[in-house]
């Protein structure tokens, strides 16, 4: 298996913060309390954003609303 590891501080694929993404993480910010990348030395927040993308935020009426906005995720490794 092919693993490409975004933050390399937590060992955090790529196809995990996609999967954070498609729960509704909408910003690097999100995707840090999900799974901590992008909070010890910061060198992957930018590759986090690219992954992102900047397309709107399939959740964020509901943010708006105070509701959850990220779904729970088995470990994918």
């Amino acid at each position: 298996m092919n693993r490409v590891y975004v933050c390399s501080c937590f060992g955090i694929t790529e196809q995990q913060v996609k999967q954070h993404a498609d729960g509704g993480a909408c910003t690097p910010r999100q995707i840090a309390s999900a799974c901590k990348a992008g909070t010890d030395c910061g060198s992957c927040v930018r590759r986090i954003q690219a992954i992102l993308g900047r397309g709107a935020c399939p959740r964020r009426d509901l943010a708006e609303r105070g509701e959850p906005v990220l779904a729970e995720l088995e470990d994918a490794a």
